[in-house]
């Protein structure tokens, strides 16, 4: 299992996210994008929509109709009824319930960097798990450790 730690430093999870599902997309994976806060689901559905101006990100919403057959599918739930492996935690708050993911995305601003550090931590006690950490530079993402 790989678990990304992206650091929110310039743009909002609005605008990094998108930008990260479309690569996804791009070799064919299936994504599942948890948040806790419906709002912010909301506005993720919007940018997923709105990113690219010559497209959009197909996607849906766990509550609706066909959620099975979205690409990305958004959710307050870690339940990938799309068949999803890659788990993108768009709120910054660490589930026990990713454990099961291939891929594990966690983005997180400065006011939740403690908790992704103790996140961090955590992860040492299991086998089997790789951690990149990644920051914005210049509009891109670097892995930086």
């Amino acid at each position: 299992m790989r678990v990304g730690f992206y650091l929110l430093q310039r743009d909002p999870v609005e605008r990094a996210l998108p930008q990260i599902a479309a690569k996804a997309m791009e070799t064919g994976q299936r994504m599942l994008v948890v948040s806790g806060d419906a709002g912010l689901l909301d506005r993720l559905d919007a940018a997923l929509w709105s990113e690219k101006a010559d497209s959009f990100l197909a996607h849906g919403r766990a509550d609706q109709p066909h959620a099975e057959r979205q690409p990305i599918l958004l959710s307050q739930q870690c339940e990938a009824t799309n068949g999803a492996r890659l788990c993108a935690l768009a709120d910054g708050e660490w589930r026990e319930e990713v454990l099961g993911f291939e891929r594990v995305l966690l983005f997180f601003d400065d006011a939740r960097r403690v908790a992704a550090r103790q996140v961090w931590r955590s992860l040492d006690a299991l086998e089997n798990v790789e951690r990149e950490f990644h920051e914005q530079q210049g509009g891109r993402w670097r892995k930086v450790a």
